[in-house]
């Protein structure tokens, strides 16, 4: 049996299915994690800790480059000790995008690599050039998005495959890198994510929601741009309009922005859309739920008429899977990274990312139509399980992938 190694900055728990599986096939699996993060219960860890900040007054681009590979050379110092106590992974499996997967050859250069391949910079064609409200229009400060990938190419160079969860996020790394490259998404559990037709949503305030009047459903990490959140709420005083008695839940932290621009007028973008729209929005059907609980955000896209994801060209939300898994009616933007999994009219909806009042309407009418678009609902979930089920479609293809490594040890 094999000894593998799980390496991320923060929070592995993407890889705790995947440990998990490992070991109960008797492999034995330990991970490098930084101090700050969150580990995975009853896996050995060891913690890498910098032994220095960035330095101030650097130039700009750079700023980056130094960050990662302070967090690399540091991540190298904690597997070094790793291989003094006698663990040498046959397997290492992780998440480069902060550079702690850079210089890990160095320390053990007999191992296979696995690396993750969520995004790969670029000034064109991706997230940062996509909307014209928001595009980067400096020349020097559009060179710097790039920069940000030396580190992460640095990783990818030692990686024996790379794995990027959908094709839109495979195509962005060079075509050097493609022969390595196997998509598999993360996948659903689509015994956990289902729909439940009896489900009652308890707010706050003491109002429960239930199927029985059409729920909205909208979801952040953190409300932005890049999610969609000011093209969602420019449509919400015409879905108030046309469905008089919809419920609105939009679930998601009202803090800085995980992934994209911070507004220049107020402290968060919710702040900054309400403020847009002052006047226009009747509050007392919109709801700002803050982050959920798992079994919490099912509950309430069990009780959706209608959830709507968009998103600018960029990493695939996990939220978009779990909805359909739970039979949501989503209406989701017409960008690559969606069109990758559902299919406009088949199980689904597509509406162009920047038509507000097309959103709106499209919104509208499957809370008017519910059972137009009972199939489309159907199908969104067979697909799930079908295509993403993490049980039957994802471990195995993660078993198959390992195996290809590592054929002389089963």
């Amino acid at each position: 049996m094999a000894r593998i190694l799980f390496v991320h900055n923060g929070s592995p728990g993407r890889f705790t299915f995947l440990a998990r599986l490992l070991m109960d096939r008797g492999h034995s699996c330990a991970v490098l994690n930084s101090t700050d993060g969150t580990d995975i219960p009853g896996v050995p860890t060891m913690h890498w800790r910098p032994e220095q900040g960035t330095t101030n007054g650097i130039f700009a681009p750079a700023v980056r480059v130094e960050a990662d590979l302070i967090r690399a050379f540091a991540a190298a110092e904690a597997a070094r000790k790793m291989r003094e106590a006698g663990f040498v992974p046959d397997l290492i499996i992780g998440h480069p995008g902060w550079g702690e997967m850079a210089l890990l050859r160095e320390v053990f250069p007999d191992a296979r690599q696995i690396h993750i391949g969520e995004y790969y910079y670029r000034a064109k064609g991706a997230d940062v050039d996509f909307d014209p409200e928001f595009a980067l229009k400096d020349f020097r400060k559009s060179l710097g998005v790039p920069a940000k990938n030396p580190v992460l190419a640095m990783s990818f160079i030692e990686a024996d495959r790379i794995v990027a969860p959908t094709p839109f996020q495979a195509s962005l790394l060079p075509e050097i890198l493609q022969s390595r490259v196997a998509v598999i998404h993360e996948g659903v559990d689509t015994e956990l994510a289902r729909p439940n037709p009896d489900v009652r949503v308890h707010l706050p305030g003491g109002q429960v929601l239930t199927r029985s009047r059409p729920v909205v459903t909208f979801i952040n990490r953190a409300f932005e741009p890049l999610r969609g959140v000011h093209i969602f709420m420019r449509a919400l005083p015409r879905i108030l309009a046309e469905v008089p008695d919809v419920d609105v839940l939009m679930i998601g932290a009202d803090a800085s922005p995980a992934y994209g621009l911070r507004p220049q007028s107020a402290p968060t973008w919710k702040a900054a859309m309400l403020a847009e729209l002052e006047g226009r929005l009747d509050l007392s059907r919109i709801h700002f739920t803050g982050q959920l609980t798992y079994p919490q955000l099912v509950a309430a896209l069990s009780a959706s008429a209608a959830h709507v994801y968009l998103t600018y060209p960029f990493v695939l939300s996990w939220s978009l899977l779990d909805a359909m898994s739970c039979e949501c009616l989503v209406i989701g933007s017409d960008t690559a990274p969606v069109r990758d999994v559902l299919t406009d009219g088949v199980d689904g909806r597509l509406v162009d990312f920047f038509d507000v009042d097309g959103l709106a309407l499209a919104v509208a009418e499957a809370c008017r139509r519910p059972e137009a678009y009972a199939g489309l609902r159907r199908a969104a979930r067979a697909k799930m399980v079908a295509q993403y089920d993490r049980r039957t479609v994802t471990e195995p293809a993660w078993l198959r992938l390992i195996d290809e490594l590592l054929p002389a040890r089963g």
